[in-house]
């Protein structure tokens, strides 16, 4: 079939009588070849009145293809002009073959023939062709036009997108397609309707350029050129999974060209938490914050405030941990200054520390941990300093001296109630047993209390799950062969003479799991067991569920916090290694639960010390150990016979303790370290220290119901509900403070019209707020209106907050507020 014969075809679709005018008489020939099924030819020849009142009262069912050879006559000498106005006509020169195809009308032909390049190509016509609906205007086709050029959807910012995204990746075929075909003028001309873009030098660089000058304009209350949309615009864009890239290139090469850099120095940079135009925004504000913060002129609680308000900035991920280091630090610094380190008995020490003093330690961690991780040694170095002088001189010195006097007055190392480390099995596993219950017992090397306690924090915002953390102490010397010993089921528990500290347990060895397994297999025959982590995690369902099925008692050795700080090459990491510790004991914890345990324990063999600073030489003990045998030595302290007792450390006898045997030992004071070539000096253990001796004991317990909720959140709509400017500001109430049982709730925000139509930018927020007063939970929002809200002015939009509907990309409302618009021409005055 040719081409001609294929147009035909289209147009007699739609109608029986079709009108061939051959304006040029060349297609003679080309008429007499036409041959349709079903069609009848006529060549019109001073014979139309005839051929009227045949097709239209003989025929009136017979499809007709009337042929004029040249130009159709004046609309007063036509006959046929009422067939023609009611019937299909055709053209055969290029644009009338190209409408015919595209099944557009002649009234088309003027958005057809300026732009011919377009129409040359069958790929370009298929495309557009998709995209055509039968009531489009000769704007939205050359809309489709373009957004068949620019690879986009038929949509202004969708085509804006992918060209913006070219010029970032430094290429122009799109944007050069689009002039080939005569589409550029078109397209600054919707640009200029839509945001207000005009320049005398038109170009998608140059709208880039304008578009972040303006919208930083706007938001710095600054007068822009472009219109709000353009705000609304930026902000989509951003948020674009598929083009946040192109904004960020964009962004910071338009940054350098518009000089944004010396323009913030002359800013005070809590003015600017609202912004996020540029990345150059978050570090001035970070700089700002580490300054006042380090200089004491801004409060906790202010910066924490600001600090929440910038995880709504689009560059908060990348400089996260940045963030994250100086809200603690200053979480820190206010803790520090409000403290009491009084200690005044074993007991009182204990219990202060599983209350508030650790949370220093934690805090410290979690500073130098999101220090690290954030790469910004230099911006954070003020506060680095300042932390770890602060830490050191009036922390942990401190505490560690006024602990030092009570050690030293005690003959018996035991603090009741607080638990020995010795009675654990006793008062923790066995009452278990009593009761015909499964117990199942993880051991994590290292897990000082303050990493317990964070633990039990993310253990408890796991659904259904519960727990308990309470305090135990160590035996001493707190290092790994003794505490893990400590936790097993005995009578007896000792340091071999003449050994490198090996324990023992009824006399019998317990270094290595093989031995461990053993001592609990003779407690319970058959009835327990030991088992590394790393080969837990290794089993698939079923071994996971034989292994609980077919044991009591199962101990679950883990190690990566001691494994980490013990090796001189490492230790400066320790602070990741308890970060990977977290997340691998609720690994564990979950596949065993998932494997029908409901019953856990999770304690630690001993804590530790950690600066992470290079120790000064006052913080190694001038004096040496010095005795009859010395049987071991270790950085914080030395077993043997006859020790000597000085100024510089605090002897005890095994069974002061609570050990069997003659072995004594001595413990450097304080938090002195002894020297021992080739070991590392900043993470330390088994001395006496808080840090080293008090250890967590979670009691786990998963339920059968879910117990977690989230938090509800209100709008706070103030004393009107009618829009009268180009923005509104809304605060949004959490009315109850994030806790381990009731979770943030992530919602998405925007104004919309009553048929559903988005006519502001829209924001994410995250209600995780957990401060205990109402007025710290607000959380105020400015939505700014596009043009599109000219359209319902006079009319009833509402405020919606959408949620995700879980593992979708589908929201459903959460919550909705009327409000009436009634905008009048001053709103055009807004920025």
């Amino acid at each position: 079939m040719s081409k001609i014969e294929q147009a035909l075809s289209r147009i007699f679709e739609r109608h029986r009588i079709v009108l061939w005018y051959d304006v040029k008489r060349e297609l003679g020939e080309a008429f007499a070849e036409v041959a349709l099924p079903e069609v009848e030819k006529i060549e019109l020849a001073n014979n139309q009145f005839g051929v009227k009142y045949r097709i239209l009262r003989e025929q009136p069912a017979q499809k007709f293809l009337l042929y004029h050879a040249g130009p159709p006559p004046p609309d007063m000498d036509n006959w046929l002009l009422d067939v023609e106005l009611a019937h299909g006509v055709f053209r055969a020169d290029q644009t009338a073959l190209w409408l015919s195809e595209l099944g557009l009308g002649l009234e088309f032909a003027d958005v057809v023939q300026p732009h011919a390049d377009f129409f040359q190509a069958a790929r370009r016509r298929d495309g557009l062709k998709r995209l055509l609906h039968a009531d489009d205007t000769p704007r939205q086709v050359r809309l489709k036009m373009l957004a068949v050029c620019a690879g986009a959807e038929a949509r202004l910012d969708g085509i804006l997108e992918n060209l913006l995204a070219q010029l970032a990746a430094d290429k122009d075929d799109k944007i050069q397609l689009i002039q080939r075909c005569a589409l550029d003028a078109f397209l600054w001309a919707q640009l200029e309707r839509a945001y207000g873009y005009t320049s005398e030098t038109p170009g998608i660089r140059d709208f880039a350029i304008e578009l972040f000058k303006s919208c930083y304009a706007m938001e710095t209350g600054e007068p822009p050129r472009l219109t709000a949309d353009a705000l609304v615009f930026l902000k989509r864009w951003k948020d674009s999974v598929r083009h946040h890239a192109a904004f960020e290139t964009l962004s910071a090469e338009c940054a350098g060209i518009l000089n944004i850099k010396q323009d913030l120095e002359q800013r005070e940079y809590r003015t600017l938490v609202e912004q996020d135009t540029f990345e150059l925004i978050d570090r001035k504000i970070l700089s700002g914050l580490v300054r006042d913060v380090a200089g004491r002129t801004i409060s906790a609680g202010a910066c924490a405030q600001l600090v929440r308000q910038r995880r709504q900035s689009h560059w908060y991920e990348r400089h996260r941990h940045s963030y994250e280091a100086i809200e603690v630090a200053a979480l820190f610094i206010q803790a520090l200054d409000q403290v009491d380190l009084t200690v005044r008995s074993l007991v009182q020490g204990i219990e202060q520390y599983s209350q508030v003093w650790y949370s220093l330690d934690q805090r410290y961690r979690k500073f130098i941990f999101h220090a690290r991780k954030s790469g910004q040694m230099t911006l954070l170095a003020p506060l680095l300093d300042q932390i770890e002088n602060l830490y050191t001189n009036n922390y942990l010195l401190r505490l560690g001296d006024n602990w030092q006097q009570v050690v030293d007055a005690c003959t018996s190392w035991a603090a009741p109630p607080v638990m020995r480390q010795q009675d654990f099995y006793e008062r923790k596993v066995a009452p278990f047993l009593r009761q015909n219950k499964k117990i199942f017992v993880i051991i994590s090397d290292g897990l000082r209390y303050e990493v317990g306690e964070e633990l039990l924090g993310r253990i408890r915002q796991e659904d259904r799950y519960d727990a308990t953390l309470e305090p135990a102490l160590t035996v001493l010397p707190s290092f790994t062969q003794l505490g893990m010993a400590a936790l097993l089921p005995h009578k007896t528990l000792a340091i071999a003479e003449e050994s490198k500290g090996t324990a023992l347990l009824d006399g019998h060895t317990t270094q290595g799991t093989a031995n461990r397994k053993k001592i609990l297999e003779q407690a319970l025959p058959g009835r327990a067991t030991a088992i590394q982590a790393k080969v837990l995690l290794g089993l698939n369902k079923e071994q996971s569920r034989a292994l609980i099925r077919d044991h009591d008692v199962v101990y679950v050795y883990h190690n990566r916090i001691d494994a980490t700080g013990d090796k001189l090459v490492s230790e400066e990491r320790v602070f990741e290694a308890a970060e990977e510790t977290l997340d691998e004991l609720v690994l564990l914890i979950k596949k065993l639960a998932n494997a029908n345990a409901s019953n856990l324990l999770v304690t630690a063999d001993h804590g530790f010390i950690y600066q992470h600073r290079a120790l000064a030489e006052s913080d190694f003990s001038s004096q040496v150990a010095t005795g009859a045998h010395i049987f071991d030595r270790n950085r914080r302290f030395v077993l043997g016979k006859g020790l000597v007792e000085t100024a510089s450390f605090k002897h005890f006898a095994a069974a002061e303790v609570g050990l069997e045997g003659e072995m004594e030992m001595l413990i450097p004071k304080s938090i002195n370290r002894l020297r021992v070539k080739g070991a590392g000096s900043r993470y330390v253990h088994g001395g006496a220290t808080l840090q080293e001796v008090v250890i967590p004991v979670l009691q786990i317990n998963k339920k059968r119901q879910s117990d977690v909720t989230m938090v509800e959140v209100d709008m706070l709509r103030g004393s009107t509900s009618v829009i009268t400017a180009g923005q509104l500001t809304v605060a949004f109430y959490q009315t109850t403070p994030v806790t381990d049982k009731v979770q943030p709730r992530t919602l998405r925000a925007g104004i919309y019209t009553q048929a559903g139509e988005l006519i502001s930018d829209r924001h994410e927020l995250s209600f995780d707020l957990t401060a205990d007063h109402p007025r710290e939970r607000e959380m105020p929002v400015r939505f700014v209106l596009t043009r599109k809200a000219d359209e319902a002015n006079g009319q009833d939009v509402f405020l919606r907050l959408d949620e995700r509907v879980s593992d979708t990309s589908h929201y459903r409302e959460y919550k909705a507020a009327r409000y009436l618009l009634r905008r009048s021409f001053t709103s055009d005055f807004d920025f």
